[in-house]
């Protein structure tokens, strides 16, 4: 299996090669030239698997320069028992005959990311291993609240790395940056800048591309690689868990082995949705892919008419890890659908960068709205589907999955799609505390986070889980502000170089 770039096909690598640059030196990211495929024997075969062997199964699919020793070591590390709350990994939560909650919150950051960062740091050290011998990786996370202490979390004191986050200083829940404000390593780094998420990303890609920086960093036996989703390395282990819930499915009896499914995913990068798209092209039966957006609704208007314009008010949401208008791995979709077209992918993402917008081809287009359906929702409208779904189905919602049961709620309406549907739930809801109890509590009484953890946990008995318990009290150890122009000095006053 080798690897290309979305912006230069000639290109090829390993996976370890590509999973240890994290991205292209053209600008690009990196994509397998072939999608593997799996029969539904395959499915029913793997079925029988608990997590970690799923995982193995699909991982060596694309990981095909890692050995059979390599490949284990990474995924027994990072799903082993005792580091997610569930036995499952990521369970299926039944609600009725046709729909499912994928929770995939249940790991040591209570998000999502913790599926993929648990493993990355693993996947890393091998790949470095095979080709960046005698140097430190450095990596680089911008985040809009989830990803920076997932990856902190996964990376403190794994040998020969560095890890720097970057959040915007006001685009994250309270409970996220406490989460990573006091993260514990002596190889970690957090720094907030003035600006919002997509600040962050396009700063970090930048510092990727800008070949003085990389000269420097040689002089010093460094090298870059990213946590960010722009890592094949942090998009491959996703691609696992939608083809292990839909092997839970069939257990469970909600389908027939062939039988299709949908998926709905609250994303922003889409980076989520990506994964489950990938699901299905090696041979998963899912029917529709729904992408749910919050007010930031840039990736609902383009999958529904083509044209992607990030030229458009800025909203800072209840669902603030979808707070995003620039969407990094729609590339990797778009050069797929355009038949690996580099050039075609190069000059969409460059007018992107220039003006703002860019329209794909009718073709393109054509071919994102057989698998791909999406909807947005209001805060005031999350808020009410955190409070129905409670009181109708005691069960839960967190801000960003609650984005997701609302548009697919409308979807059903107008669309009367009985297919039996699967909505990833990305985070637990004590990570949104105050926007949670506000959905279902109409006289809030707490005035801090915790106490407002405590209201949440006395209105709905939901366990508080113990690692976010016990960030009450603590002192933040990083402060640091700085403006997004100096996001590469910040780096190299990290390092002291």
């Amino acid at each position: 299996m080798y690897y290309t770039s979305t912006r230069d096909s000639s290109v090829r690598v390993s996976s370890a090669q590509a999973i240890a640059k994290g991205i292209s030196p053209d600008g690009g990211l990196f994509v397998p030239v072939e999608i593997p495929k799996i029969s539904l024997d395959d499915i029913s075969r793997i079925s029988g698997l608990d997590y970690i062997g799923r995982a193995k199964e699909i991982l060596k699919l694309y990981l095909t320069d890692f050995t059979e020793e390599e490949l284990d070591r990474c995924v027994c590390g990072a799903y082993r028992a005792g580091k997610f709350s569930s036995d499952k990994v990521a369970p299926l939560h039944k609600i009725n005959d046709r729909l499912s909650i994928l929770e995939l919150w249940r790991g040591p950051t209570c998000a999502f990311k913790d599926m993929a960062l648990q493993i990355l740091p693993y996947l890393l050290t091998v790949s470095a291993g095979k080709t960046l011998k005698d140097t430190k990786i450095v990596i680089l996370v911008a985040t809009s609240g989830d990803t920076g202490k997932a990856a902190l979390e996964g990376f403190k004191d794994v040998e020969n790395t560095e890890i720097l986050v970057f959040y915007p200083v006001d685009g994250v829940s309270p409970m996220q940056k406490l989460q990573m404000t006091t993260q514990q390593g002596g190889n970690v780094s957090v720094c907030a800048i003035k600006g919002n998420f997509d600040d962050a990303q396009s700063g970090v890609k930048s510092i990727f591309t800008n070949k003085q920086i990389e000269e420097k960093f040689k002089e010093n036996n460094l090298a870059f690689s990213s946590a960010n989703s722009i890592n094949w390395g942090r998009l491959v282990p996703q691609i696992v868990y939608y083809v292990s819930a839909y092997c839970d499915m069939v257990e469970q009896g909600s389908v027939k082995l062939g039988e299709k499914i949908n998926v709905v995913v609250p994303t922003g990068n889409f980076g989520n949705i990506l994964a489950a798209y990938y699901a299905k092209e090696m041979g998963v039966p899912i029917k529709k892919l729904i992408c749910a957006s919050n007010a930031n609704n840039v990736l609902t208007d383009f999958l529904k008419t083509g044209t992607y314009d990030r030229n458009r008010k800025f909203y800072c949401t209840s669902s603030p890890s979808m707070d995003i208008l620039i969407s990094s791995n729609l590339e990797r979709l778009i050069y797929i659908l355009s038949g690996c077209d580099d050039e075609k992918t190069k000059s969409y993402m460059l007018s992107l960068t220039g003006s703002g917008k860019y329209t794909v081809d009718h073709e393109i287009h054509e071919k994102i709205c057989e698998s791909f359906e999406a909807g947005f929702c209001t805060d005031g409208e999350t808020k009410q589907t955190i409070k129905q779904i409670f009181e109708n189905e005691n069960y839960l919602l967190d801000t960003h999955t609650a984005v997701a049961a609302d548009v697919y709620n409308t979807y059903l309406k107008e669309s009367g799609d009985l297919t039996p549907t699967v909505i990833a739930s990305t985070a637990n809801p004590y990570k949104f505390s105050a926007s949670v109890l506000s959905a279902i509590e109409e006289n809030v009484k707490s005035e801090d986070e915790f106490s407002m953890v405590e209201e949440l946990f006395e209105k709905t008995k939901e366990p508080v889980p113990k690692q976010l318990a016990e960030l009450k009290g603590k002192t933040p150890r990083f402060t640091a502000v700085t403006d997004k122009e100096n996001m590469a000095q910040v780096v190299f006053d990290m390092l002291g170089i």
